[in-house]
């Protein structure tokens, strides 16, 4: 196989959640386009078929399952519908996210807390233990889980969810420590600024936008599109060799 067939993935299948927009949506395109059939999953009904309508549209496979990553239920319910669909499962991208609160951690409740490592934390965690027979099943697969740079360092006005994605990128590393002997490969992508709806507080704040790209090297916000490619990669047969990784995408912020 040539080097840029490596990076196809016909015949494999692959969960994405959070891909009814921003960076899940753009992932989930970028491996159809690769040939693999894509779960699209996001908490949204409609944003999901689209997504799917979308890809099909464009000549890929796809379908939508809707599911919110805070209920273990709906988790369940995710992997047994994608097994019954595709016969099993070979990728998981976890992408869903969310931040509820923008401030001091004094000023946050334990709601908030336990809503954020819910659906940041917990959610990747059973979703991947869910799938992992499966992954084996299959010889082996790929799990790629979406942090922040702020899982690095935390970012400001950001605790709550920086801390839970600095769970999430430890979380991985066990993931592959312990799941490479079933060929299971984990890794983490760690995007800096990019352009989405659930980024828009921020770049779209001139104030914020400019403190934090202005020591960036690359001193713009991403867009989703330029996330996609490594997930690809991270995806494919390309990184075989890669596992317990963390990668940034962030312009160089993190220099």
């Amino acid at each position: 196989m040539g080097v840029l067939g490596q990076f196809r993935l016909d015949g494999k299948v692959a969960i994405v959640t959070g891909a009814s927009r921003g960076i899940g949506e753009s992932i989930a395109r970028a491996l159809a386009e690769a040939g693999a059939f894509v779960v699209v999953t996001g908490r949204k009904p409609g944003g999901c078929e689209a997504v799917a309508t979308s890809i099909r549209q464009s000549g890929g496979q796809a379908a939508s399952v809707a599911t919110h990553m805070g209920e273990p239920v709906a988790i369940d319910a995710l992997v047994q519908a994608t097994v019954e669909l595709c016969g099993g499962i070979d990728i998981v991208v976890n992408n869903a996210a969310t931040s509820p609160v923008f401030g001091p951690l004094v000023d946050a409740g334990a709601t908030a807390f336990q809503k954020i490592y819910d659906v940041n934390v917990r959610g990747p965690f059973l979703l991947a233990n869910k799938a992992h027979p499966h992954l084996v099943a299959r010889g082996g697969g790929s799990l790629i889980h979406i942090s922040s740079i702020g899982g690095i360092s935390p970012e400001p006005h950001l605790g709550l969810y920086s801390s839970s994605k600095a769970a999430l990128i430890s979380l991985s590393k066990a993931m592959a420590l312990e799941w490479g002997r079933d060929n299971i490969r984990s890794n983490v992508i760690c995007p800096g600024l990019v352009k989405t709806k659930f980024s828009q507080p921020l770049w779209d704040n001139d104030a914020i936008k400019e403190s934090v790209v202005s020591h960036q090297p690359l001193s713009r916000v991403a867009e989703p599109e330029e996330i996609a490619p490594l997930a690809l990669f991270l995806a494919s047969a390309a990184s075989s060799y890669c596992t317990g990784g963390v990668y940034t995408v962030d312009g160089g912020h993190t220099i």
